[in-house]
């Protein structure tokens, strides 16, 4: 189970039925594996690097680089806000999910899965930056996990790709009850970030399963062709 990226796996199963390609494919399912494990643990290293430099300039970049609500100096936050925390209690709360689902991500392919991550990057951003209360600093990787969560759960139900859809379950039953996030409740949590995270998730997996989605009607037309 090294890739759910179904056009990858299709290429690695051509390689494993000529001969001597199975050891190119199982090299190439490693590759992918190392190249999603380095990113993710890139990626987490960076939001604690970011968190100390945070904590020893006083929460500067907090104040500077969260989404602040419809101001033209808050639009900077779209692209900083995500690798900020309030505190490291935040970032602690974050860094298992960010690990798990931004690992899962990424092994839906790499260019995949970084596509995914862009476009529920911006999406969050604008939404927060458009609805969340006036006055207010929104932050956190959060974002990027409920993003990443919902993208897991639709992508291989849009694609109908069987190990995706599986995959999306079992991340459904984990961390599905992390979905209540989105409603409003408590004030000092950004729901709204929670709430366009989550639906730049499932634009994302929309998106990117278009060319299963074609192959699928073109194979059913072909079907009912016959």
């Amino acid at each position: 189970m090294g890739s759910f990226d179904p056009d990858r796996i299709a290429r690695l199963q051509g390689q494993l039925a000529k001969p001597g390609g199975g050891s190119a494919g199982t090299a190439a399912l490693k590759l992918l594996w190392q190249r999603a494990i380095a990113l993710t643990l890139g990626f987490t290293a960076l939001l604690y690097g970011v968190e100390g430099v945070n904590v020893l300039t006083d929460n500067a970049l907090d104040t500077n680089g969260g989404v602040r609500p419809r101001s033209e100096d808050g639009l900077v936050g779209i692209l900083f806000a995500p690798v900020l925390h309030a505190n490291w209690g935040h970032l602690f709360g974050n860094t298992l999910p960010v690990i798990v689902l931004g690992l899962l991500t990424l092994l839906t392919g790499i260019g995949r899965g970084l596509t995914a991550t862009a476009i529920i990057w911006v999406i969050a951003g604008f939404g927060q930056w458009l609805t969340a209360p006036p006055h207010s600093i929104s932050l956190g990787a959060s974002v990027l996990v409920f993003g990443w969560l919902t993208y897991l759960i639709c992508w291989g139900w849009f694609s109908r790709n069987v190990l995706q859809i599986a995959v999306g379950l079992i991340v459904l039953v984990l961390y599905g009850s992390i979905l209540l996030g989105v409603l409003p409740g408590n004030p000092e949590i950004s729901w709204q970030g929670h709430l366009f995270g989550a639906i730049g998730g499932v634009f994302a997996g929309w998106v990117l399963s278009g060319n299963e989605r074609r192959h699928r009607r073109g194979a059913d037309a072909g079907r009912l062709a016959s």
